[in-house]
């Protein structure tokens, strides 16, 4: 990936530092400065729960100022969707 002003002030994962392991939000960052250089589909495959994570904090943003019908049964499914997305990403990343 080259080298951009976001990429200059991102944080370094302190689990990965301290222990080795990746976290289950490792590459998320990386991921959110992908999607604001343009490249969504280098973004997903970064972290694939990107899309859903944004859709899900967008549903819980618009609730704040606009009540309808079906808001709690769309955040819930956007919260299992986000889960199964973060579990998957990380078991994967285990598997040679």
């Amino acid at each position: 990936m080259k080298e951009t002003i976001l990429n200059q002030y991102m944080l370094p994962c302190l689990n990965k530092s301290y222990f080795g392991v990746e976290c289950m939000g490792c590459g998320l960052q990386r991921s959110l400065a992908l999607i604001l250089e343009g490249r969504f589909v280098e973004a997903f495959y970064m972290y694939p729960a990107i899309y859903s994570l944004i859709a899900l904090f967008g549903n819980i943003a618009l609730q704040m100022f606009i009540s309808y019908k079906y808001a709690n049964t769309i955040t819930n499914i956007l919260l299992i969707i986000t889960g199964i997305a973060v579990m998957s990403n990380y078991i994967l990343k285990f598997i040679p």
